[in-house]
């Protein structure tokens, strides 16, 4: 029997590659988004969930990511609406699906977090925040539930090539670019790939990790017997 699994925010981008790579390699995969074309469509910030005590792979990718305003500016209507949705919408889910997994002695959790949960995010503190603490909440299930073969992981994103970061303004794309080691940002099936491994059956000894995936981007790449040259203009 295949395994069932569970991905939020799969409407587009990350999540909707992620569905598709879990499909891929024969998962049975039920969507969930605030918007139309999922199976489910629910607002995480506090709509009711369906009953997901069958999934045996969560995999909490929802969440709102553009929010912007410094941390001196930010209005509490902001912060409560990113942790709301980011982090106590991705508890939830989470809690939703353990039971199940539970009685059955087998799941996988992984939450998508971002490189922003440990690096910091300018203008985005409380997207930062948010992304902090599923890796709090992946690394504390992954200790509550290792004796019943569950493994829960966070994987940590970096500048990802979405049809939503596309959009943006060319010369914030082309400075982005610039500042990326690996002069290219990760494609959602990367992204998919590494979380399809997390899911998988020979990732039963992984557990309780933070997985950055975002082209050596935190890496220092400062050298004193060379200098990086500017990238051309296309």
């Amino acid at each position: 029997m295949a395994r069932r699994a569970l991905v939020t925010g799969a409407a587009h981008g990350i999540g909707a590659a992620i569905a598709e790579r879990l499909r891929s390699d024969g998962l049975e995969v039920a969507t969930l988004d605030r918007e139309p074309g999922c199976d489910y469509e629910v607002d995480l910030a506090g709509g009711e969930l369906p009953d997901l005590g069958e999934v045996d792979v969560c995999v909490s990718n929802a969440a709102i990511t553009n929010t912007i305003a410094p941390a001196h500016r930010m209005a509490d209507e902001q912060w409560d609406r990113d942790l709301a949705v980011n982090l106590s919408g991705a508890y939830r889910v989470v809690r939703a699906c353990l039971g199940g997994m539970r009685e059955r002695r087998w799941g996988r959790v992984v939450v998508i977090a971002s490189g922003a949960a440990i690096h910091g995010l300018p203008g985005q503190v409380a997207y930062a925040a948010s992304k902090a603490g599923l890796i709090g909440m992946a690394k504390t299930v992954a200790a509550e539930n290792a004796h019943r073969a569950i493994t829960a992981n966070a994987v940590l994103p970096g500048m990802v090539a979405t049809e939503k970061v596309k959009a943006m303004p060319a010369e914030i794309l082309e400075r982005l670019l610039a500042e990326l080691p690996a002069e290219r940002m990760a494609e959602p099936a990367e992204v998919a790939a590494l979380v399809a491994y997390l899911a998988s059956e020979e990732a039963g000894y992984v557990t309780g990790q933070a997985i950055e995936i975002d082209g050596g981007a935190a890496l220092n790449t400062f050298s004193l017997t060379r200098s990086r040259k500017p990238r051309p203009r296309p």
